[in-house]
């Protein structure tokens, strides 16, 4: 296995330590936590506390709401980031990423490369696919117009839609194969074509996370992939390799720069066009999850251990921040002048 084990990743990335199956006891936070994703097609059930439970991403609706999703197939909603109201999801399935086109427009990613559609703003969810046969988590999704998608997520999987998301073709990336990965799939595939089948599902790295940024896509995954599209990921073109750990987030600055962050605190910065990468030092090894950048030029990088780093100088310098629990910062979003994050405990805003 390529992945590089630490404490609280993205949950959505731990579970790709068991590639047969979801239910394994993974290392969160220093503790064990037991995952079980074979739940079959049953409904989210409501929780009174599904705001205090795990969440894995959460994101705006519009400008006045927001919307975290996470186990259990819990997806919830607020307007103040206090108050949370749980959607109507037909899953239990784990979910890992959500994102909103505009205001009524939405889609929602998870195990079992499951992909939910809502078209009223995030109060009810539908099932667009669900592959529990795949064994596999879809970490992220995004859409360009309101038909034309794409979700990606373990080991170099990727489906596509264009018709918003009545139908989704899987895309298999060859660009990220390695020479010889190349050359042997080849060979494979002339002497049998099911092993060929079979290595194939599992020889390209982690999608981890996609960002579009006007007309170019870009991506980053395991084994530090770094890519960029400009015909929204039907062709990629990796960077030049920088590093060889994990990246978990890309993000364009306010002045128009370019950060990529990932394992060990490891953190690259870019001058506009996406080339040469320098690393910036951060002080800690706490692997990075997210970057959120707020109204005011702050650049936030959340990470695990209750770390968080903030920048005021468009990402060359950080201030480390830890909070007192120690809990894992996993995604972030700049709301009403506040940094309101998910961990393995819900929704935190944090103070600062």
């Amino acid at each position: 296995m390529r992945f590089v084990s630490s404490p609280l990743t993205i949950f959505l990335l731990l579970c790709l330590l068991t590639p047969l199956s979801f239910a394994a006891e993974l290392p969160i936070n220093g503790k064990s936590l037991k995952v079980n994703n074979s739940t079959s097609n049953i409904p989210s059930v409501e929780a009174r506390l599904a705001s205090k439970s795990l969440l894995l991403d959460i994101t705006k609706i519009g400008q006045d709401k927001l919307v975290a999703v996470g186990e259990h197939g819990h997806i919830i909603l607020s307007s103040d980031a206090v108050n949370w109201q749980q959607a109507k999801v037909p899953l239990q399935t784990t979910l890992t990423s959500v994102f909103f086109f505009n205001s009524n427009l939405g889609w929602a990613v998870g195990h079992d490369a499951t992909i939910l559609n809502s078209t009223d703003g995030g109060l009810t969810w539908k099932i667009q696919q669900y592959k529990p046969e795949l064994e596999k988590p879809l970490l992220d999704i995004v859409f360009k117009t309101p038909t034309d998608g794409i979700a990606v997520g373990a080991y170099g999987l990727s489906f596509r839609t264009q018709d918003g998301g009545k139908t989704w073709q899987n895309e298999f990336h060859s660009e990220f194969l390695l020479p010889e990965d190349a050359q042997y799939l080849s060979e494979l595939k002339q002497e049998d074509e099911e092993a060929y089948l079979d290595e194939a599902s599992s020889i390209l790295p982690h999608f981890n996370r996609l960002v579009l940024d006007g007309r170019t896509l870009y991506m980053v995954g395991e084994i530090g992939l770094i890519a960029k599209s400009n015909d929204f990921g039907t062709s990629w073109l990796p960077f030049d390799n920088i590093y060889q750990g994990s990246f978990f987030d890309i993000s364009r600055t306010r002045q128009g720069n370019l950060l990529v962050v990932g394992l060990r605190g490891h953190v690259f910065r870019s001058l506009k066009n996406g080339t040469p990468w320098q690393p910036r030092q951060t002080n800690t090894t706490a692997l990075i999850n997210d970057i959120v950048l707020s109204d005011d030029e702050r650049i936030f990088l959340l990470a695990n251990g209750g770390t968080l780093l903030e920048s005021v100088d468009d990402g060359q310098s950080y201030r480390l921040i830890i909070q007192k629990d120690g809990k894992a910062l996993i995604a972030g979003v700049w709301f009403n002048g506040q940094l309101v994050a998910v961990s393995d405990v819900g929704v935190k805003i944090i103070s600062l």
